[in-house]
């Protein structure tokens, strides 16, 4: 049994798993939601299995529903659950960076084998490969200062300062944490580590699913 947090604003509803950092699905309704979480296990356990993990998550369990707002309106998960205050021991925290480095890895090796090029919507939108892989980038930059992490801009094929930022932010996430925000106005690790994985994730898998 893996227990997992429903998000919901009228409009959007994000279910997604605090253990397991990065399975996270948005769809209109919470039983669309869970259903996408459903869907990706198998997805997600490829994650798992090259953090070193095992990845079994049984039936699901709504634990907590939280109330969103506008960013949860446009697909971003933005409410904090109560189990995210609550203070992270080693174990956890290096499970976590180990997840998240993972999540990393597998979207370099992604956006490596996908082409330039990817399929357009129904209404012929959505970014191209590399517009994807520069956005990550310029989200998980802006993503650090919540942790105290602060890198300049650098360019997306400089791979020195992108792993600079990267050892940098698995660094703060991998280590033990007394449930409060890891800078005055920033993010709580839990939070922090969810929402990183998330949007790499998220991306990922957007590739995957619009290769040509």
């Amino acid at each position: 049994m893996t227990d997992i947090y429903v998000e919901l604003d009228g409009k959007r509803a994000i279910a997604w798993s605090l253990e397991w950092p990065g399975w996270c699905r948005v769809r209109t309704s919470e039983a669309e939601a869970v259903q996408a979480l459903i869907d990706t296990e198998a997805r997600y356990r490829l994650i798992a299995q090259r953090a070193g993990r095992d990845f079994a998550p049984g039936d699901l369990v709504v634990v907590e529903r939280l109330q969103g707002d506008a960013n949860t309106a446009s697909g971003v998960p933005s409410a904090l659950a109560s189990a995210e205050t609550r203070p992270i021991d080693a174990t956890t925290a290096q499970r976590n960076g180990a997840l998240l480095r993972a999540s990393w890895d597998m979207l370099e090796e992604v956006v490596a084998t996908s082409p330039a090029k990817l399929r357009k919507g129904p209404r012929g939108g959505g970014r191209d490969r590399d517009q994807i892989w520069r956005h990550v980038i310029e989200a998980e930059r802006a993503y650090a200062r919540k942790i105290g992490v602060r890198h300049k801009p650098f360019e997306m094929n400089d791979t020195s300062a992108l792993k600079a930022m990267r050892e940098e932010i698995a660094a703060v996430l991998s280590k033990p944490s007394p449930g409060e925000p890891l800078v005055s106005g920033g993010w709580y690790a839990s939070y922090a580590v969810s929402r990183m994985a998330w949007h790499v994730v998220d991306h990922m898998w957007e590739i995957e699913d619009r290769r040509s």
